[in-house]
């Protein structure tokens, strides 16, 4: 597997360690996306969540912003702007800001899931409106904010106009993927967390792809929970921090982080371990050999054109070790 098979880039949910705050969560999320960009990394994604208290990721375009100051060539992006919590305007607005400081930096990925529970999608939005409906129309709306000055209506996004920033739709659904295509824009599948319908996403979104101003081609990136390590053991020892990560969202707790530990098996119960086994299914775990095969095998059957790696590790020197080893894997080092 050579450099030229596939481009890498990072997810960041920006969680809380177990012991530490968010402070540290911010500085550690800085800290990752500068090693990773000395590594050679493509792009530094930063999520969108809300009213969850181990994730620090809730002011998305700010954490941005933090990141692109303290590094110097990585596209930094959103992973994604949920845009039903959004106006597509104020969106223009503060993207065309960062593109002004950053010239070449940014990425807009776009979600259509409001990143919480409903509720707090309600406080967010403050209306009883549902614009996760409207999502298709709005994504069209901000790639007209971003295009030339002569298809601007009245209102425009100052800066924002001749921007051109690249435009991802984010999905886990055969719905993001038909509008990926139907729109000509570059699609990344969150394999990492819903992989039910990868397969059929990814193969509607190249059979449906229509040509556009702004790709030729279909461009197919998937997010892979990533945990290498020195040996299988370790990595599957590391892998229980992934588990009680998970484990939150099927308890609807919020732990923060927590370190691995040897007796997962006995931390489930019930069908908890099946659920956590299907949503993480989507994952490459293991030492650099083992990492090579499982992503032999994904591009095998998938050839997609980019990686974008997950790794919740609760050791930060070890955590960097696995974006070090997956991209070893990459360039046949």
């Amino acid at each position: 597997m050579t450099k030229t098979d596939i481009s890498l880039s990072v997810l960041n949910l920006v969680p809380i360690r177990e012991g530490e705050n968010a402070k540290d969560a911010i500085d550690a999320m800085v800290d990752l996306a500068q090693v990773t960009e000395e590594m050679g990394y493509v792009r530094y994604w930063i999520a969108e969540h809300h009213n969850t208290s181990t994730l620090v990721s809730s002011a998305t375009t700010m954490l941005m912003k933090h990141t692109l100051e303290y590094t110097e060539k990585i596209r930094v992006g959103s992973g994604g702007v949920m845009l039903p919590n959004h106006s597509p305007l104020i969106v223009a607005e503060q993207f065309g800001t960062m593109e002004t400081i950053y010239k070449g930096r940014l990425d807009l990925g776009l979600g259509r899931a409001p990143g919480t529970d409903q509720l707090t999608a309600s406080a967010i939005r403050r209306s009883k409106h549902d614009s996760v409906h409207d999502f298709p129309n709005d994504v069209k709306e901000i790639l007209k904010y971003f295009g030339p000055q002569e298809n601007q209506g009245f209102v425009k996004a100052y800066p924002g106009v001749d921007s051109n920033i690249p435009v991802y739709i984010l999905g886990s659904s055969t719905d993001s993927a038909r509008l990926a295509a139907k729109l000509g824009l570059p699609y990344a599948f969150a394999a990492h967390f819903a992989p039910r319908h990868m397969r059929e996403a990814i193969k509607i979104y190249r059979e449906q792809f229509e040509p556009s101003q702004y790709l030729d081609e279909p461009y197919m990136m998937v997010c892979l929970n990533v945990i290498a390590a020195e040996t299988d053991e370790e990595a599957i020892r590391e892998k229980s921090t992934v588990e009680q990560f998970f484990l939150n969202v099927v308890r609807g707790t919020q732990k923060p982080l927590s370190p691995p530990i040897d007796n997962i098996e006995a931390y489930y119960k019930g069908s908890e371990k099946q659920i956590v086994d299907s949503m993480t299914s989507a994952s490459l775990i293991g030492s650099k050999e083992t990492v090579k095969k499982q992503l032999t095998s994904f591009q095998e059957q998938f050839d997609v054109d980019e990686i974008m790696a997950i790794t919740y590790i609760y050791d930060r020197d070890k955590q960097k070790r696995s974006y070090e080893i997956l991209k070893e894997v990459v360039e046949g080092k």
